[in-house]
């Protein structure tokens, strides 16, 4: 499995109403992160703070000029959700994350476990594979 490549496909995929925040993820926006909390509605994340609908983007995602690679503004107070990802190599096939190499393709259980070492410090492994 190679490193991220900031390809955002995941956060170009879900942060359109695909993410959601806790309580507690919430009421530390609103203590500490105004800025973030600004868009969050009834608890729901990534709202238009004027027109209170869904943004299809998160307003925290950044595109770098003239490159393929993308940059998170809030990358140490993001959601749950996002450190997590990714949480199987099946949702990394789905997003076409570019992590997966042809290996992990051929052995996706040794792969899963890879995965979950590699995102030990973000979040609880996986439990449903072998």
């Amino acid at each position: 499995m190679k490193d991220c490549t900031q390809c955002g496909k995941c956060c170009t995929k879900y942060s359109d109403g695909g993410l959601s925040a806790t309580d507690s993820e919430i009421d530390m926006w609103q203590l500490f992160r105004p800025d973030i909390a600004e868009y969050v509605k009834n608890g729901l994340i990534w709202m238009n703070p004027q027109s209170g609908k869904q943004l299809t983007l998160c307003p925290f995602l950044r595109k770098v000029p003239e490159q393929e690679i993308y940059t998170c503004d809030i990358y140490y107070d993001r959601p749950d959700d996002c450190k997590f990802y990714p949480v199987t190599i099946k949702q990394m096939i789905s997003d076409e994350c570019e992590m997966l190499e042809a290996d992990d393709l051929k052995h996706p259980d040794q792969a899963q476990r890879s995965l979950d070492k590699l995102m030990a410090d973000s979040r609880p492994p996986f439990k449903n594979h072998k």
